[in-house]
């Protein structure tokens, strides 16, 4: 059965809102996306570093489906984020502290050197260097596809956009399409995904409009790897041979539950 390998951080993320809530969770663009693609039926592993404080993750009832065997656990302090959000779900400013995910590139290319992987998705955020990962994985001659986060997007379009026209897909919200465009020629990228709020996801093919799914009304209780578990989602319906209307509906689908569910809370140790 074919696998996915998730490069990206795992990370305490700390979230705020508006109406005043904070909520402590586990999250990270690695485990978000490797989880969404397991619910899936898409085998999965983060490829990632942690401190310590989330050595126990393996042991987590709520994640041991998931393949761990491409975290590394160093002694010291994971990522944490504090991520506060403004009244349209969008992250208004972001804090971060790497710990011990600055090893997070030396790391992703010693798996990349050591593995081989049906396919790989980068998630491009600090602190991954990304242009190197890329180059491994395009010499290597693996699919991979990637995706940003918009504090981070224009750097780490510029250290990718060498890579892109390889990629199989890309993810990104709007604001990020617009520097991705800026970057690379629409035409020049096989498959883009582009989602922007309540307002439909798109899915261009070449720069064409291919597919579009609008969300669902819901209440978000969490909206903090959404844009990561429609990605999971998405390749993991592609792998299993969904079209690319079939797959992005069960990913916009996906990510709509997600924002409706409980957050991932850490709990105390």
């Amino acid at each position: 059965m074919p696998r996915l390998d998730v490069i990206g951080n795992i990370s305490i993320d700390h979230t705020r809102y508006p109406d005043g809530r904070t909520i402590r969770l586990i999250g990270g663009a690695a485990l978000h996306t490797a989880a969404a693609a397991h619910r899936a039926g898409l085998p999965a592993a983060p490829v990632s570093v942690v401190g310590t404080d989330l050595a126990h993750l393996p042991d987590d009832p709520r994640l041991t489906a998931l393949d761990w065997s491409g975290i590394t656990v160093v002694d010291g302090r994971s990522a944490q984020f504090t991520i506060e959000y403004d009244t349209l779900g969008c992250v208004s400013s972001l804090a971060a502290e790497y710990g011990v995910a600055d090893g997070l590139t030396r790391h992703g290319l010693a798996w990349i050197d050591a593995h081989t992987a049906d396919a790989v998705h980068v998630c491009c955020r600090r602190p991954l260097d990304a242009a190197p990962v890329l180059a491994a994985l395009a010499e290597a001659g693996w699919r991979f596809s990637l995706d940003f986060f918009v504090s981070s997007a224009k750097q780490m379009i510029d250290q990718a956009a060498p890579f892109l026209p390889e990629a199989v897909a890309v993810f990104v919200n709007a604001a990020e399409h617009a520097l991705l465009t800026d970057v690379v020629p629409s035409r020049q990228l096989r498959l883009v995904v582009v989602s922007d709020g309540a307002r439909p996801v798109r899915l261009l093919r070449r720069g064409r409009l291919a597919a579009q799914a609008r969300p669902p009304q819901t209440t978000a209780v969490e909206v903090t790897g959404a844009g990561d578990t429609l990605a999971g989602t998405f390749l993991a319906a592609v792998a299993a041979g969904a079209s690319d209307g079939v797959a992005l509906r069960q990913a916009v689908a996906a990510a709509t539950d997600h924002v409706g569910a409980p957050a991932l809370a850490l709990e105390d140790r």
